[in-house]
Parts: C-alpha cells; sequence; structure tokens
C-alpha cells in the first residue's frame, strides 16, 4: 500500500515539474515577441536616420555596382562584377567595370577600375611587317635612312610597305597652310568641328579658343595638337574639303606615289603612306624655315582668349643635346603605331630617318639610337637591307 502510495506521488512530482517548466518557457517566448515590436520599431528609427543622411547620396547617379557582397570582416572588400548592357555581345569582346565597396567605421568608399584592354593590332602587325628581321633587331617594322645630299639609301626595311602614317601627317598640313601665304596674324577659332569624332580623342585646346594661324601651326607641328591642324584645314580658302585637295595634289607634285591624305590631323587610318614617299615629303618640308623652326623647339606658350597653356615637343630626341636634328614630327594611332622622321646630322652627314609602326611608347627612340650608332660605325656606304632588290632609290 505504501509502495503504490509512494509510486503516486512519484508521478503527480514528475507532471508538476514539467508543468512548471512548460510554463516558464511559455512565459519567455511570451516576452520575447512582447519585445519584438519595440526592437523592430527602434531599428526602422535608425534606419529613417540612416536613409535621410544618404538620400542626396541617392539621388546623384549610381557610382557603385548595384549589388554588394559582404565581406567575412569589415576590413575586406566586397567585390562586385557587371558587364555592359548589351548581353548579346560576345563573352570575350565585353568590357567589364569592377567596383569595390568599403565599410570602414559605417562610411562607404567607391574604387572603380576597368578591365586592362591590350593595344590594337596595328597595321603592320597585321600583314606580318613585324616578322621582317635585320640587323639591328629594331622594334619598328618600317625603317629608312637615306643621305639627304646623294639620296643613297644608307638602311632599308620595308621601305616600300603602305602603312598608315598618323600625326607625321601634319608636315603636309604645314606645307599647304604656308604655300597658301594667308596672313599668319589672322585669328582663328577653334568649333565643334574641329573635335575628334573619329578616335574621340581629347584636347588642351578648347572650344571657343582663338589663336592666331601661327600659333596653331607652331603647335600643331611641334606638340601635335590635333584641333590646331582641324581648325587650319577649316580656315582654309573653300574650306576642308579644298584643304584635303591641296594636301593630295602637293603629294601627287612630290611623286609622292604610295600616299593619300583624308584629313589634316592624321587621326584616320585612311591616311597612308610609304617611308620612300616620306623621304620626299620630309625633304619638301625641309624647305621651309618656318617648318624646321617649330617643328624643332622644345616648348612653346600660347593664349587662347581664356589661359595661357604651355605645350612642349613630342620628341624626347629634342631635349637631347646629343642630337643635331634640323625637322622632326612624331605620330601615334593604333593602326599606325608608334612613328617617327627627322632630318638630322650624323658625323657631319645630313640623313633623313624614317621610322614607322614601331611597337612601345619609346622605342622609335630607341630606334633612332640604334640607326645612329649604326651610321657612326660605318666605314663605306652600304645598305643593310631587309628589301633588297626593291629597284632604283627615290
Amino acid at each position: 500500500m505504501k509502495t503504490e502510495m509512494f509510486s503516486s506521488l512519484k508521478v503527480v512530482h514528475g507532471v508538476a515539474v514539467r508543468s512548471a517548466l512548460s510554463i516558464a518557457v511559455s512565459i519567455a517566448v511570451a516576452t520575447s515577441f512582447a519585445a519584438a515590436p519595440a526592437e523592430a520599431l527602434a531599428k526602422t528609427a535608425t534606419a529613417t536616420k540612416t536613409a535621410k543622411k544618404s538620400t542626396a547620396q541617392a539621388e546623384k547617379p549610381a557610382r557603385v555596382a548595384k549589388t554588394t557582397l559582404k565581406a567575412p570582416k569589415a576590413a575586406k572588400a566586397a567585390k562586385v562584377a557587371a558587364t555592359d548592357d548589351d548581353d548579346d555581345a560576345p563573352r570575350a569582346s565585353r568590357k567589364r567595370r569592377v567596383s569595390y565597396r568599403m565599410e570602414p567605421h559605417a562610411r562607404r568608399g567607391a574604387v572603380h577600375a576597368v578591365a586592362f584592354q591590350p593595344r590594337a593590332t596595328s597595321v603592320g602587325q597585321a600583314f606580318g611587317l613585324h616578322d621582317t628581321p635585320d640587323s639591328l633587331a629594331l622594334r619598328s617594322s618600317v625603317a629608312y635612312v637615306v643621305d639627304q645630299n646623294t639620296s643613297e639609301t644608307l638602311f632599308d626595311k620595308n621601305s616600300r610597305a603602305v602603312v598608315p602614317i598618323a600625326s607625321i601627317t601634319k608636315l603636309m598640313t604645314a606645307m599647304v597652310v604656308l604655300d597658301s601665304h594667308m596672313p599668319l596674324t589672322d585669328a582663328i577659332s577653334v568649333t565643334d568641328e574641329d573635335r575628334d569624332y573619329e578616335k574621340f580623342t581629347g584636347s588642351r585646346l578648347a572650344v571657343g579658343s582663338e589663336l592666331n594661324r601661327e600659333d596653331m601651326l607652331h603647335i600643331a607641328l611641334m606638340a601635335s595638337e590635333n584641333r590646331a591642324a582641324a581648325a587650319l584645314s577649316r580656315y582654309y580658302p573653300g574650306g576642308r574639303p579644298a584643304f584635303i585637295a591641296a594636301m593630295n595634289a602637293k603629294a601627287k607634285s612630290l611623286g609622292m606615289t604610295d600616299t593619300h591624305f583624308e584629313n589634316s590631323t592624321g587621326l584616320t587610318s585612311q591616311n597612308v603612306s610609304s617611308a620612300r614617299d616620306l623621304v620626299k615629303m620630309v625633304n619638301a618640308a625641309y624647305q621651309y624655315p618656318l617648318i624646321r623652326k617649330f617643328s624643332t623647339d622644345r616648348s612653346y606658350d600660347v593664349f587662347t582668349g581664356k589661359r595661357n597653356i604651355a605645350y612642349n615637343s613630342t620628341n624626347a630626341l629634342i631635349r637631347n643635346a646629343s642630337w643635331d636634328i634640323g625637322l622632326q614630327k612624331t605620330g601615334f594611332i593604333n593602326e599606325a603605331g608608334e612613328c617617327l622622321v627627322m632630318q638630322a646630322n650624323v658625323n657631319g652627314r645630313p640623313v633623313v630617318i624614317v621610322l614607322l609602326d614601331s611597337y612601345g611608347k619609346y622605342s622609335r627612340f630607341a630606334d633612332a639610337g640604334r640607326l645612329r650608332s649604326f651610321l657612326d660605325t660605318l666605314g663605306e656606304p652600304h645598305i643593310m637591307s631587309a628589301d633588297m632588290g626593291s629597284g632604283a632609290n627615290p
């Protein structure tokens, strides 16, 4: 009897304990749910304050990617990649923009980077001109050196190849301007028509700038200022079409049978020539004292009507006292590569040097140095040629 009573008491005790635990859990849950609205309200208030602070930023164009991936630690940045809007473009040709969002001390900062894109292939590379071997291991696919007095060929590599010439064009531009005998003191204004709508290059010469014809010619030759060259062609009698026609007529009169011009700046791959033709153009341009002077100046300042602009020569060799340069012009667009033409005196011998389609920003100047070293050690004049059997000299 006592045993049965004891067992019943144990059962009752267990039930009571379980009931007490159940009640405690219920109370805890109820308390947490009761606190939830207050906590939510506090978070809402905080979010509202944050939203007010960021309203101005939200109204500006987005400068970071729309999606942010949170890093495991605050010190790490979240990387977000977004492709161009054109989803039909081939994957290999898409430009990818990468954004980083960092949140140090609750402050957001954005860092942008665009994936590296290799330089476009030049015409010389496309046609395998860079595969032509030469004894000096030049980086230029076209190289041609002649004695200015005798027209004797001293070095020849692909001199007959017809390739884009970029801003070497401006030597012809200068000759046509001077041949027009228009007053050099006439004011010329830069307009929207002088912008580069093909390569979309920029310029320090803002629309609305006004210079006289002489200053425009000066910075076009020395600093390869494209808008100056464009404006000069527009102010030619008959306008730009007449100027381009005069350029091609001048080339024909000089016997430049491999040459054609489409504009006065060289910002088109349709301005083409050969090294042999360019020797003729350099020799012709050398007869103009202003072209010699302007092209070999180290620096020049102009006043545009709004501000002063200091220009420097695009040719690094002009600042090298070991060179005796009488005329020069540089050029570059992707299709043409790095280009350089010069008249220079080497060991008392006047020579014309043509270097086209060089790969690397300073390689054309290094190639000029290699050619000068070759000429320095040259005993009896002879041809070092990758274009042997090409016929008579120009």
